[in-house]
């Protein structure tokens, strides 16, 4: 993958069917991969499923599956039984809800998914060691919430350990006034969660500060990610979750050419 590839992120809550009436702009549109987040109530793989129908090029992730809620085995059995194209395909893993035995979750599980023929996996990463296990055992990292500069900081370590180590940011973006308000409200839940405020402690910045707010800075804060990570996932705050918010999205936030 080209350093700095743009890709698009959207929650699997959505439905096969509105991603799968989505994706084919989204590969038009010349974004690199879909992310569909994993959710209690929206199937990730279901929905990738359902963009591979109607694509050719276009590379699909999860971001990412909880393998506290979703065993590997269990991920994998999916894998097979929808058909995904292996090719095309990453999956993004996390360690769930419980911090006991989370490093050791995540490591059993990278082991079945290479096993059963998954080659792409990557971890959702907080913590340093969480970072450093994705780039040892898996293919890299999704990291999520961090700034720029933070990114390639953490970037750069990830590399030294793996040259080969992919990694990716998840940026939440709202480039139209009417999304800002659902933004603000992911944005506050978000610095709410004592991890998630530790982590932004840690890092000296606010919740506010790791996402796109305008459309007039979609292109200067997308340079500053690309420049830092392997991949932007811009994850689409829009106003209102119909089919017509998302093409308008993707429209907008369409990479330049090149």
């Amino acid at each position: 993958m080209t350093r700095g590839a743009v890709s698009l992120g959207v929650a699997g809550s959505l439905g096969p069917d509105v991603i799968a009436r989505i994706a084919p702009a989204v590969e038009n549109a010349g974004f690199h991969t879909l992310w569909v987040n994993d959710t209690p109530d929206g199937d990730a793989l279901a929905a990738l499923a359902a963009a591979a129908r109607v694509t050719e090029r276009l590379h699909l992730a999860t971001g990412v599956v909880p393998v506290d809620r979703r065993p590997a085995d269990t991920i994998a059995a999916e894998v097979a039984s929808l058909d995904l194209p292996i090719e095309r395909l990453t999956l993004g893993i996390g360690s769930g809800g419980s911090k006991a035995g989370a490093l050791a979750r995540v490591r059993q599980a990278v082991e079945v998914l290479h096993d059963a023929g998954v080659p792409r996996v990557v971890f959702g990463a907080l913590g340093p060691k969480m970072r450093r296990t994705g780039a040892e055992r898996a293919e890299g990292v999704l990291l999520n919430w961090v700034p720029p500069t933070e990114v390639r900081t953490q970037a750069d370590a990830l590399h030294a350990i793996s040259p080969a180590a992919h990694v990716a940011v998840y940026v939440r973006a709202a480039i139209v006034p009417a999304a800002r308000e659902r933004l603000d409200a992911e944005t506050a839940r978000y610095a709410s969660f004592p991890n998630y405020a530790a982590n932004f402690e840690r890092m000296g910045v606010g919740a506010a500060d790791t996402t796109i707010r305008d459309v007039t800075e979609l292109s200067d804060a997308l340079e500053a990610h690309t420049a830092a990570a392997d991949e932007v996932v811009l994850r689409a705050v829009v106003p209102d979750d119909t089919v017509e918010a998302y093409l308008d999205f993707v429209r907008r936030a369409a990479p330049s050419p090149g």
